[in-house]
């Protein structure tokens, strides 16, 4: 089975009727460049914000502060809140979160490649941990590849009678992406 592309999670979103907002910190805006890279994607995509500093996290995405001075921002309930307020503030049916470390060295106590994304939408939130290898860019390249696929598969859920569990757990950031 290949890769998911970006064209086809911009597909399955207009084909559903559907859009999507990024939150982004580890990523720092990559998850929405490499879907507005793809012609048309105006249609499906409402916007981005990245959200880098705890602070920005908390204002603008309306991230727990207490969470992040308790957790820090390395944590799925952070990626998990970040996905839930850009999907309300920027009013999409699908919002992505993405937090971690990119490297070269560890943040708050986690090694580089740390990453937990998550996608919120309308049946609850969906989070995931992964520990990716390569260098700062290729971790962040790999945590757009894995976001997007997370959306597709759920846009594919989606389609039909609601089959997916909303997860509604920890979080995460991620001060060195």
């Amino acid at each position: 089975m290949s890769p998911v592309s970006a064209a086809d999670v911009v597909a399955a979103l207009r084909a559903a009727g559907q859009t999507v907002a990024t939150a982004e910190s580890l990523t720092g805006g990559l998850v929405c460049a490499t879907l507005v890279d793809v012609p048309g994607a105006s249609d499906v995509v409402r916007g981005a914000v990245v959200a880098y500093q705890p602070d920005v996290k908390t204002a603008v995405l309306g991230v727990d502060a207490d969470l992040i001075a308790r957790e820090g921002t390395v944590n799925p309930a952070v990626a998990e809140q970040l996905a839930l307020g850009v999907r309300d503030r920027l009013g999409a049916t699908w919002g992505l979160g993405t937090t971690g470390v990119a490297g070269p060295g560890p943040s708050e106590g986690h090694p580089p490649g740390t990453v937990h994304l998550a996608v919120a939408g309308p049946d609850g939130v969906v989070s995931r941990r992964l520990e990716l290898s390569g260098d700062r860019d290729a971790v962040r390249r790999s945590a757009v590849r894995a976001v997007l696929a997370d959306l597709h598969y759920r846009l594919g859920k989606n389609s039909g009678p609601t089959d997916v569990e909303p997860h509604r757990e920890g979080g995460g950031d991620d001060r060195d992406a």
